[in-house]
């Protein structure tokens, strides 16, 4: 899970549109399988899966990076909204399936999070 940069709001819905689709795009060629992703207006929810070759912090890299660049090359005006023309923030969550924590309960929460995204106010 991380948020743009600044925690602007993504509200544009075609570009939430392909900020999903280069998601998709960049897992399948680095071998990650999503399990479930939220892309809301103010954060990004994935439940991944990838090879034992990623670690977490390398695969979040990967999918930050090169989503960013993607959106910049399609939507050069983006980058303007965003100072200095970043579009992800440094930080983001990541956790691993196990004992306490299992598939379903991640799956859920980021189901529930499609359900009751917030809006801009």
């Amino acid at each position: 899970m991380w948020a743009p940069k600044y925690r602007k709001w993504i509200v544009r819905g075609d570009l939430r549109d392909i900020v999903g689709q280069c998601m998709k795009e960049i897992a399948i060629s680095n071998e990650f399988e999503i399990e479930e992703m939220q892309i809301a207006e103010d954060l990004v929810h994935i439940f991944l899966g990838f090879p034992p070759k990623y670690s977490i912090s390398n695969a979040v890299k990967r999918l930050k990076g090169e989503s960013a660049r993607a959106i910049f090359q399609r939507y050069p005006e983006v980058k303007r909204e965003w100072w200095r023309g970043e579009f992800r923030g440094d930080g983001y969550f990541g956790r691993s399936v196990g004992d306490k924590v299992t598939k379903d309960m991640i799956k859920r929460y980021i189901k529930y999070h499609k359900d009751h995204e917030r809006t801009p106010q």
